[in-house]
């Protein structure tokens, strides 16, 4: 079996090369031909996929990548895992999803699959990319070819969340393409939950990421209200978690980061508008949510003013431009909000992060391309008024931070059990 995956990042990617070890071929198709060169020539571009995973892919003859669309017309299924962000007006972005429907209708068969695994609002499989495919095709959903929705649950960095034992949720056009899109997930999938439609499979992805949204917005809300009573919000949750029912760990932070959580709700209450529906606590989460790295700010300047330094003019660090800990996915990363945040009150700013040595081209934060990590010496780190503890990597030694830095807000709570000075690490 042939199969070709449209979108080669960190869904896309992984996908792939499970789908690869499963005995399927498989083609990746991208715009960007670096990642195709990349890909092609053995290397990784992700930190958690190591190249001899795709060179091994490679040589067995299992993985190639392509920017060449029309070479649709090899394979028997097509999934396409292509970003869906948000537009400058925060409203939902489909167009990456409805250009690769263009792109790929003209070379679609009678009897291919083609199944969407990108975040997206109820509706946008059957209506949106069904009537693009059915123009670009003359051919007709449901009878001619099969669609299907299927989302992405990919966990960047978690080794124990591997593709292949991960469950997935599947919806079909007509039950026809659900068996269909069944079998073709089950050549590389273990757990197969069938839904009945694919919106019911989009509203699923949906409220996966809802879920986490409001419930760290929870604990956003509650570490500002129990800090103003002198109470630890960290060590609140962690006697909380004790409890073997009803209760369920969420940690506070800086904002959210990534392709799914600060994105996700916002398709569903964008959606949600054109039923007369509203969305009152999804949104308030969000407000929670967005509002975060501000607070982190006003703290630094709390911190500072103990020291008798003012914002403007001093040097700040943020410690990692990852959106979580032990990856290199930067995707709507909080920290550059903070970076941004930071300079507009004139600070002089600069980030470290083993796992993003240089910014990369991002489409909200352009102006940081190029960008450089500062190096991790006590030289570096002594230089700085105040470092702000964005992520949490478990390679940063925490200790040297502690014994080289007069200033750290810690978000994270990664100083936890580090040797400290008094009235050194703020909280926020």
């Amino acid at each position: 079996m042939k199969i070709a995956v449209v979108g080669l990042g960190y869904a896309g990617l992984p996908l792939s090369l499970q789908f690869a070890r499963s005995g399927v071929t498989v083609l990746g198709l991208d715009i960007d031909t670096v990642k195709v060169e990349s890909l092609n020539g053995g290397r990784s571009y992700i930190k958690h996929i190591s190249s001899e995973t795709i060179s091994g892919a490679v040589k067995a003859r299992r993985f190639s990548a392509s920017g060449d669309f029309s070479r649709v017309r090899e394979v028997e299924a097509v999934i396409i895992c292509v970003p869906t962000p948000l537009n400058k007006n925060r409203e939902p972005d489909i167009s990456f999803i409805i250009e690769t429907g263009k792109a790929i209708a003209p070379y679609l068969t009678k009897g291919t699959l083609v199944v969407l695994e990108s975040t997206t609002y109820p509706g946008t499989t059957d209506e949106d990319l069904r009537e693009v495919l059915e123009a670009g095709s003359k051919l007709k959903a449901g009878t001619d070819f099969h669609l299907a929705f299927s989302p992405e649950r990919e966990d960047p960095g978690n080794a124990q969340r591997k593709v292949e034992i991960i469950p997935k949720v599947i919806g079909g056009y007509t039950p026809a393409c659900l068996e269909r899109a069944r079998a073709l997930y089950g050549r590389a999938i273990k757990t197969i939950v069938p839904v009945s439609s694919c919106r019911a499979a989009e509203a699923t992805k949906l409220l996966e990421n809802i879920f986490r949204s409001v419930n760290i917005a929870l604990v956003n809300e509650l570490k500002l209200v129990y800090g103003a009573m002198g109470i630890d919000v960290w060590e609140v949750i962690q006697a909380a978690k004790t409890k073997p029912f009803g209760f369920m760990a969420f940690y506070p932070g800086p904002g959210l980061g990534g392709h799914c959580i600060p994105i996700d709700p916002f398709y569903l209450t964008w959606k949600a508008r054109e039923y007369g529906q509203h969305t009152r606590l999804i949104e308030l989460a969000g407000e929670i949510n967005t509002a975060m790295p501000a607070h982190v700010v006003n703290r630094t300047v709390e911190a500072l003013n103990e020291l008798r330094k003012p914002m403007k003019g001093s040097r700040m660090l943020v410690l990692g431009l990852a959106y979580k800990p032990n990856v290199d996915d930067d995707r709507e990363s909080p920290s550059y909000v903070l970076l941004e945040l930071l300079k507009a009150r004139g600070a002089d700013v600069a980030y470290y992060d083993p796992y993003v040595p240089v910014i990369r081209v991002t489409r909200e934060h352009p102006h940081w391309a190029g960008t450089r990590s500062v190096s991790w010496n006590r030289e570096t780190l002594q230089s700085f008024d105040a470092v702000i503890i964005a992520t949490n990597h478990q390679v940063i030694n925490y200790q040297e931070l502690a014994d080289w830095s007069a200033c750290i807000v810690d978000t994270r709570n990664a100083m936890a059990g580090v040797k400290v000075k008094p009235r050194q690490v703020w909280k926020a």
